[in-house]
Formats: C-alpha cells, structure tokens, sequence
C-alpha cells in the first residue's frame, strides 16, 4: 500500500506540473470560476487582435496607396508610432483587462482546432477597415474643398485633419471592439477604470499632439470646428460597427 501511495503522489507532482491549470479543491464553484476566467483571457486576445489587425490593415493600405499614386504618405512616421502606441500599449491594457462576466458560460467552448481569427472577427475587421479607408481617401480628395482650407500650409492642415479623423476612428473602435457579436459595447464599460483611463488618456495626449506639438509631430493647430468634425467622423464608425455585427456570419 505504502508503495501504491508513494507512486500515486509521484504521479500527482508530475500531472501537476505538466498541467496549465492547477485546481486546488474539488468545489464546483471554482471549476466554473477557472472555465470563465480561461474563456475570458482568449476572448479577451481576440478582441485586441480584431482592433490591431484593423488598424495595421488600414494605415498599411491607405500608405501604400498615397505614396504609389500620389506621391506622398498622409500619415508621418511619428505619427505612426503614436498609432502603433494606441494600439499595441494602450490597446492591450484596456482590451486585455476586460473582467470576465457570466454571459461567457453561455459560449460554445473552442476546440483545439479552432480558428483563433474567427468569421465574426473578419467581418468587423474589414466592415471598420473599409469605412475608415474611404473615410481617409475622400478626405484626401476633398478635404480642402470640405473644410475651405487655403494656403501655403493647407497641406499641413489637411493632412493634421486626416491623422485627427484616422486616430479618433481607433478611440471609438476601440470602444466597439469591446463586443464583438453583442450591439450594445457599453455594458460595464465603467466596470474596468483601465479601459476609461487608457480612452481618456489617449484622447488628451492626442490633443497635446495636435495643439502643441507640431514640430515633432509634424502637425499644426486645429480650429474648434475642425476638433468636432474628426471626432464626429471618428463616432460614425460605431454605427457602422453595428450595422457589420447584423450581418449574419458562420461563426467558426
């Protein structure tokens, strides 16, 4: 017997240590508690990538295309990083750190062979890509003519407005990538103080950019007028989010 025990607990150390979940009572409760708090995490990545993978997807496109067609790139290196910062840093804290709820028991478990991408995160990934590609594109073409800017700096102004509009797109992507089935991306928002945080901070230090910084940044100063018109170009994108998530999609 004293053998039996000794191989059984020499067994127990091994499973223990091969194991990615160690659960250390037999209380229902808290197997529930670790099924929800694993859904959430993967979900949780899911969510950042879908909001990562839409942002590199336009600002590689919209780039590209400027500097083959018309010579010249709207979006600087610098203000590159600063996108890159909203959507690798702060994207990941505030995405990554949605608690979890009770609706995720309600979720069909993932298979190993699952895809991690999956057809509803396409769907809402080119549903924003292709809003926010034409967004910048016919800002491109009409900018000037749509917010009467003349000028020797009417480059400047136009392109400060089209890095206003592609940055604000992110903020209330952001917000929208919160759910990515469910219309209503406003439930418990308040419940995580690091979502709300890293939102309001990227909104401030985007006008610190804007206003103050534009030798570095390469932009200049914005009228009230102009504030409002990006961030409104920039909330349209929540309703089209909505109108995506109606689309019906396999969900695999």
């Amino acid at each position: 017997m004293h053998g039996g025990e000794h191989t059984l607990a020499g067994r127990e150390e091994v499973a223990k240590e091969s194991a990615d979940v160690i659960i250390l009572d037999d209380n229902f409760s808290t197997i529930a508690t670790v099924a929800k708090w694993g859904r959430s995490v993967y979900i949780n990545i899911q969510k950042f990538v879908q909001f990562q993978l839409t942002v590199n997807v336009v600002a590689l496109i919209v780039n590209f295309s400027s500097a083959c067609l018309i010579g010249s790139a709207p979006l600087t290196a610098v203000q590159l990083l600063w996108v890159n910062m909203i959507m690798d840093t702060l994207g990941a804290l505030a995405l990554a750190t949605e608690p979890p709820n009770n609706e995720l028991m309600k979720r069909t478990p993932v298979g190993r062979k699952g895809n991690f991408i999956s057809n509803v995160m396409w769907r809402n990934i080119m549903g924003q890509a292709i809003y926010q590609f034409l967004v910048i594109w016919y800002l491109q073409a009409e900018g000037k003519w749509l917010f009467a800017i003349e000028g020797d700096n009417s480059d400047l102004v136009l392109n400060t407005i089209i890095f206003n509009c592609f940055v604000f797109c992110q903020v209330f992507n952001e917000v929208s990538s919160r759910e990515m089935e469910r219309i209503n991306v406003f439930q418990g928002i308040l419940d995580n103080n690091v979502f709300a945080a890293v939102l309001g901070s990227t909104v401030v230090f985007q006008f610190i950019i804007i206003q103050f910084l534009g030798n570095f940044a390469n932009t200049t100063p914005l009228t009230f007028t102009q504030w409002i018109a990006s961030i409104f170009i920039g909330f349209i994108g929540m309703p089209i989010a909505v109108a995506v998530k109606m689309v019906p999609v396999d969900s695999a």
